[in-house]
């Protein structure tokens, strides 16, 4: 199966790339399905008219990428030079101010807007960045941008990472800031976001939260995220991070992905994967995918599972645009993006004294 799979997606990111100078039509489409169920599938999938012109252009080089396996420190040195490359971008776009320091123990960057209204003073956000528990890909980039937004200071938490912390490590670090925050602001006037890794430990460190009976914050922001470990969702099996190009690693119950996170520990464990908690309750909260996002079924279905618990949760889902793509200030769907998270960060965290 897999093997048949990943050459004919592979086909599928090739003709995406060439139907712009070719006729589409001309592209047979194919589908054959063995005895259990399982897709063999080939499709011609034209560029959206749907997306802006720099989202068009973006998807195109997408395609022009060369992919290849990275060694763990090669793919720490990718992600630490994308994050000072793009931090950089992002404060051109967005000024704020930028402080190192630790808070219980923990490193974090202390994000504040260069003006903000007096009862913003007492308001906070918890950034968590991306980077898919083992290296870091979003700090910075995540956090800028909403603190500009917003005029809400936020707290970009570097938590440990896997493989040399497997869970619940990063879950441990957050909780400590959070703990610490506490002491200086009201729980209602606290909110926790993050994208993709951040976006898994905003609902993880939630449900430790509410597992302990601390207070809850006063919303969170799951942006492309999952809440099962335990198995995969659709998308998955559809797409990669960049959506159709690179290479395609179909999964299954035998083969789980992020082992060096999960460590030993149960894949059904209610803080590892939410979707097994008890969530009524929660906290109000954003949900933001794509519909090439390789964690759109992950994010919609812990979506359904927190309005099945009576929670408030807003689901956007942007058009044909892959996973975390709000990382990229050069696409008006970025600016739409994250306009709408700041929005729901400013009415939903309160700024009692």
């Amino acid at each position: 199966m897999n093997t048949r799979v990943l050459y004919l997606f592979a086909a599928l990111a090739l003709v995406q790339s060439l139907a712009a100078q070719s006729n589409p039509a001309a592209q047979p489409d194919s589908a054959a399905f063995d005895s259990d169920g399982t897709a063999h599938i080939t499709r011609v999938v034209p560029m959206p008219s749907t997306i802006s012109p720099e989202a068009q252009k973006w998807l195109a080089s997408l395609t022009l990428k060369k992919a290849g396996r990275e060694t763990l420190a090669e793919r720490r040195a990718h992600a630490d030079a994308w994050r000072a490359q793009n931090s950089a971008e992002a404060r051109k776009i967005y000024p704020v101010n930028v402080e190192e320091t630790s808070i219980a123990g923990v490193r974090t960057d202390i994000i504040t807007p260069l003006a903000a209204p007096e009862i913003n003073c007492n308001r906070v956000l918890i950034n968590l960045h991306g980077g898919g528990f083992n290296s870091d890909s979003g700090s910075l980039i995540e956090g800028i941008p909403i603190s500009n937004l917003a005029k809400i200071k936020v707290v970009s938490v570097y938590y440990r990472l896997a493989p040399e912390n497997p869970f619940p490590a990063a879950v441990d670090d957050v909780v400590a800031v959070y703990k610490q925050l506490l002491k200086t602001y009201k729980p209602q006037s606290i909110g926790i976001f993050g994208t993709s890794a951040g976006a898994i430990l905003t609902a993880e460190v939630t449900v430790r939260l509410k597992q302990s009976g601390l207070p809850l914050p006063a919303a969170l922001g799951i942006f492309s995220g999952l809440a099962d470990f335990s198995q995969p969702g659709d998308s998955w099996q559809l797409f990669t991070l960049d959506g159709f190009p690179g290479e395609l690693n179909p999964t299954d119950q035998s083969h789980l992905p992020n082992d060096a996170y999960v460590g030993k520990t149960d894949r059904r464990d209610p803080i590892l994967s939410p979707l097994f908690a008890d969530l009524h309750g929660m906290p109000p909260s954003l949900l933001v995918t794509s519909t090439r996002d390789i964690l759109l079924s992950s994010t919609t279905i812990f979506h359904r599972a927190l309005l099945r618990a009576g929670d408030d949760a807003q689901l956007v889902v942007f058009e044909a645009l892959p996973h975390a793509f709000w990382y990229h200030f050069q696409l008006p769907e970025t600016k739409e993006a994250i306009e709408v998270m700041a929005k729901f960060f400013d009415e939903k965290v309160g700024g009692q004294p």
